[in-house]
């Protein structure tokens, strides 16, 4: 399987397709980045990507996995990646 591509390669990539420098990409994908996170509890969209969405999770009991004792786990926020449907139907070919 091939390796994931590192965020070097991902700039230099971007830098070629739209003939831009590699400096202007790099501020660029920054500035995105930097949107991304500000924006996220509101919902951030990236249309034909998905959207990163903050979700409330719910507590509840799990167990410890060394000694099997039940233990409750809180409740808390975390991050999610909505995967946008033309990403799945490009990446895993659509009816």
């Amino acid at each position: 399987m091939a390796k994931a591509m590192t965020k070097s390669q991902i700039i230099e990539h971007l830098a070629t397709k739209v003939d831009l420098p590699r400096k202007t990409v790099v501020k660029g994908l920054e500035v995105l980045v930097s949107l991304a996170y500000k924006e996220a509890r509101n919902g951030f969209t990236l249309p034909g990507l998905g959207k990163l969405v903050l979700v409330q999770r719910k507590a509840r009991m799990g167990r410890n996995p060394q000694t099997g004792a039940a233990l409750k786990i809180p409740a808390k926020k975390v991050v999610k990646f909505r995967v946008a449907k033309a990403a799945k139907d490009a990446i895993l070919g659509g009816k």
